[in-house]
């Protein structure tokens, strides 16, 4: 019983702890919300898109099995996820067609752990930092109580003070969920246009090498 009644104390000590570490929790995980989105939004605004001519012009090329042409075309979007993956295609032509669907695909899959890096963090921190918040409340809103009971004289005010004090800490972790969440849900958008880009580029590439494997004079 005694050795219950100490854990018990314990726990109500680190309760007493108030909001204020929770707070600061808080903000730390903040800073880390904007830094990845940050760093993540710079990453996507340089990831080239390839205009429809180019994309035409690199068609006509396969087509026409002008391979290195091809290869020169795409190589001047190094920052392009179509080229790339347009490359690694080029690359793996001499093993036909299939070759080409497997090569590509597990480049992709390569690919989208870059595309997705730091996203979890995002993820978790849109779904968690409210709860965050709310254990910061329920603590201020245990030491509120206690402080009552330790100075009855206080009154309603003791109360509402550490309430009201406590409750910052649900806006805070609102404040630091939001826009996790909003950054998240754009940053995953614009993976899905990246990732459908680049797997009609591949099927481009299938397209002009068609004719190529089924008539493979010229090739270059």
């Amino acid at each position: 019983m005694d050795k219950q009644f100490n854990i018990v104390e314990e726990l109500l000590q680190m309760t007493l702890l108030g909001t204020e570490w929770v707070l600061w929790l808080l903000i730390i995980l903040s800073v880390v919300s904007i830094a990845i989105a940050v760093e993540r939004f710079w990453f996507f605004m340089r990831q080239g898109r390839l205009r429809q001519e180019v994309i035409e012009d690199f068609y006509a090329r396969v087509r026409n099995r002008d391979y290195t042409g091809a290869s020169e075309l795409v190589s001047n979007y190094p920052n392009s996820l179509e080229a790339k993956v347009a490359l690694e295609g080029l690359n793996h032509r001499d093993g036909g067609l299939g070759s080409i669907q497997e090569s590509t695909t597990a480049y992709l899959l390569r690919q989208r752990k870059v595309l997705d890096r730091g996203l979890v963090v995002l993820a978790t921190l849109g779904n968690n930092a409210p709860f965050i918040g709310l254990f910061g409340t329920v603590l201020g809103i245990i030491k509120a109580f206690h402080d009552l009971g330790t100075n009855p004289a206080g009154g309603a005010t003791v109360v509402m003070a550490g309430i009201s004090e406590a409750l910052v800490a649900t806006a805070i972790g609102l404040l630091v969920a939001i826009p996790a969440v909003i950054a998240f849900n754009y940053f995953q958008r614009q993976i899905k246009v990246i990732a459908t880009d680049a797997q009609a580029m591949v099927s481009t590439l299938v397209a002009g090498l068609g004719e190529g494997f089924s008539n493979p004079k010229g090739n270059k």
